[in-house]
């Protein structure tokens, strides 16, 4: 009676998709039952025979008034033969399989109860988009509270020119409208999900610190809105930003910059809604995120509420910290101005006499560095303040305007040199022609003498004009001076000739050892200096 039941129940409530479920449940109830009949027919028959034994009446009285005839078919049902215990499993196991095929009913039905309940919802003349959520509790007084969370999916580009990042990321609201509850059958119907956004009210959030956007629609609009049970809405998008970075360029390019994407309300003020940061992680970053010139070493949130005349509205913020990856300006930058400015010391150790070698190196590493700070300042913007490459440049180009300078110099002193080694000669020249001619006088006197026979004494002690006593007065004070101490800069500067054209000599070989000492000595302070400044700003 049991199994007729069960497969009666199961016909009636079975629909067209479901008819093959059922006759599942009524193959296995046949087949369990049959293997429960079979396991107590042996015992029956053991008891029959001991009966048989037992009583010795012939066969013919051995029949009962019940028999079947002979042409009569014999239904063996061994169902009245199951003890109590076997009817309880079976009608356990009955039950089981009918509460099965209910359940995928109710799978079939799933998506129609979804339909019925956005229509319940979200129906003409039942939700408007236009009016704001009550506040916490459900109370008309408090402020609609809306969290926020956001996820970094790519920064592609930090123009310093233009002082903007770009940046793609997938953001995140969520907010609680109590008008979308909904019964979500018994835990079965986890939330709802919407792919147009003016079907809810959304929040007036907009990115102050923006310059373009743009959504993305391909395949299909990157955007959905999910609404739960408790009629908590989360709202998701995917967003291309260009926003604006105000950076200070004094330390580049051994700075770091902070770039802001900041977030408010444009209508609603503090009083009606407010935006907060979700609990936990409210920024991710993806993993493998590559800048070409920087590092993302940290990111901070904030709030950053701001007050104008029609009220206090609420705003959100988030700190990027940007590190510039200074391998790229000491390849591109630096170390092609040092060996510039290396070059141009070539000059020194060239003839003083090669004046177009040396005046080619000077103006052909001048005008290199010259177009060096043009390229590079023309990748910057035009700042009022002095930039720490800037400094580098400078000195780089003073240097080799230096190198320059000096051949110029060396080349007026040659000349010079030259000019006062041909007076001194002609000078020599016409003492020696004085000192010949005053001779002559003395050998004419003598001459005179003679013809006379008269002797005229010559004075001892000659005229302070006398071109020979001043030369002996000046031997004998070159004899009587003292011995001074020897010195090691005149020393090594005496293996040089002392003669006025040598000076131009001496340039160069001063400059030799002074254009360096210099230039290392400028680099020390620079890097000191501005690296030290740079933790100072971290």
């Amino acid at each position: 009676m049991c199994q007729c039941e069960c497969v009666s129940h199961i016909s009636r409530r079975k629909t067209s998709s479901s008819s093959s479920s059922s006759g599942k449940a009524r193959s296995q109830a046949g087949k369990f039952v049959n293997q429960v009949g079979r396991a107590e027919t042996p015992k029956e028959q053991r008891s029959s025979s001991d009966a048989s034994r037992r009583s010795h009446r012939p066969p013919q009285e051995a029949a009962t008034p019940h028999a079947p005839s002979p042409g009569s078919r014999t239904h063996h049902t061994p169902i009245p033969n199951m003890g109590s215990g076997h009817y309880f499993w079976a009608i356990l196991y009955f039950a089981s399989l009918c509460s099965a095929s209910l359940a995928n009913n109710a799978k079939i039905n799933f998506r129609e109860k979804e339909k019925k309940v956005l229509d319940q919802i979200l129906g003409a003349g039942k939700y408007d988009a236009r009016i704001r959520p009550s506040g916490i509790n459900g109370t008309d007084n408090k402020a609609t509270n809306v969290s926020v969370n956001m996820f970094l999916r790519s920064i592609s580009k930090i123009d310093d020119y233009k002082m903007e990042y770009s940046v793609q990321l997938t953001f995140r609201e969520q907010w609680t409208d109590e008008r979308l509850k909904f019964d979500d059958i018994q835990g079965r119907l986890k939330y709802l999900t919407l792919t147009e956004a003016n079907r809810v009210w959304m929040p007036d959030l907009f990115f102050s610190n923006e310059k373009e956007g743009h959504f993305h629609n391909i395949i299909m609009p990157n955007v959905y809105i999910r609404i739960f049970p408790n009629g908590s809405v989360l709202y998701s998008i995917r967003i291309s930003l260009t926003l604006a970075c105000p950076m200070n360029l004094k330390l580049y390019p051994l700075d770091r910059q902070i770039c802001s994407l900041r977030m408010a309300s444009y209508g609603w003020t503090t009083n009606d809604l407010v935006f907060l940061w979700k609990e936990g992680d409210p920024v991710q970053v993806v993993k493998n995120l590559h800048l070409p010139r920087f590092t993302l070493e940290k990111f901070l949130t904030d709030y950053c509420n701001s007050k104008t005349n029609t009220g206090e509205y609420s705003c959100l913020k988030v700190d990027l910290l940007f590190k510039r990856e200074f391998s790229y300006y000491l390849i591109q930058i630096y170390i092609p101005c040092c060996m510039l400015v290396i070059v141009s010391w070539v000059s020194f150790w060239l003839d003083q006499g090669a004046v177009p070698a040396r005046v080619s190196l000077g103006v052909t590493t001048l005008l290199t560095m010259a177009t060096q700070t043009s390229g590079i300042n023309a990748s910057l913007p035009p700042v009022s303040y002095t930039k720490a490459i800037d400094v580098w440049t400078g000195v780089c180009l003073t240097f080799v305007f230096g190198a320059l300078l000096e051949f110029a110099l060396v080349n007026y002193a040659s000349r010079s040199g030259s000019n006062k080694a041909n007076m001194h000669k002609e000078n020599m020249k016409k003492k020696r022609r004085d000192l010949e001619q005053a001779s002559l006088d003395a050998a004419s006197d003598l001459l005179d003498t003679d013809s006379n026979a008269t002797f005229a004494m010559k004075p001892l002690v000659r005229h302070p004009g006398d071109p020979l006593a001043l030369e002996k007065r000046l031997q004998c004070e070159v004899h009587m001076q003292a011995p001074k101490r020897p010195n090691c800069c005149k020393t090594w500067l005496s293996k040089f000739p002392t003669r006025q054209c040598s000076r131009s000599k001496r340039i160069d070989v001063i400059s030799r050892i002074t254009f360096p000492l210099v230039f290392a000595l400028f680099n020390l302070v620079y890097w000191s200096t501005y690296l030290f400044r740079e933790e100072e700003d971290e």
